[in-house]
């Protein structure tokens, strides 16, 4: 069984995260230690809200250097929602940049579409590379900014899109032992559950 933390930097929403996990048979523990975070099978990095108040909290609680050490030991992370664009270069709200992790270049920004937030259930485009969307389902949203862009994303890594009001999406990542994604899978319904089985599946693999 495969020890997974759910990283508690005092933002997303853990409960459901866990229950979610625990419903794939993973070994889930919410923490806030970075040395616990940093020996867990697996790091599930939740996010809600602006990026530069997750960021904050993640600096403060010693999470940027947990995540790029994860990364590059190959060790798996999971990062949802402002969780997986934090996961990003740079975010941009309300004018205002902010430094994120640093794994992918492309930056976060305001989706331009006319109806913000996107909210509610859209297609995630399948890609016959990926070990996680093998096939187009729907997943659920919540989300004014995202990733618009490819450009400068490792070019071993798998993206997905999504598409809302005409304009493309980034969805989802895949690069070696890191999938993050813009939808929030725990809400996500059987499509969701799938997901997060395949990914603890992975993370028993390792």
């Amino acid at each position: 069984m495969s020890s997974v933390v759910v990283f508690d930097y005092g933002s997303g929403n853990l409960h459901s995260v866990v229950k979610a996990l625990e419903s794939c048979g993973a070994k889930v523990q919410v923490s806030s230690s970075c040395d616990e975070a940093l020996e867990a099978d697996g790091l599930v990095v939740p996010g809600v809200g602006a990026f530069a108040a997750c960021m904050d909290q993640l600096v403060q609680a010693g999470g940027v250097e947990i995540i790029q050490q994860r990364a590059q030991a190959g060790r798996a992370i999971l990062g949802i929602c402002v969780g997986h664009q934090v996961l990003f270069t740079e975010g941009i709200e309300h004018g205002i940049s902010r430094a994120g992790v640093g794994i992918y270049s492309p930056k976060v920004e305001k989706i331009p579409a006319e109806r913000l937030p996107h909210m509610g259930w859209n297609q995630v485009h399948a890609d016959h590379r990926s070990r996680y969307f093998p096939a187009s389902k729907r997943f659920y949203f919540v989300h004014s900014y995202g990733v618009l862009d490819s450009a400068g994303l490792p070019d071993s890594a798998v993206a997905l899109w999504t598409d809302h009001g005409g304009v493309r999406i980034l969805a989802a990542v895949e690069y070696g032992a890191i999938l993050s994604t813009q939808f929030h899978p725990e809400k996500s319904g059987s499509s969701g559950l799938e997901l997060l089985q395949a990914w603890v599946n992975s993370v028993e693999v390792v």
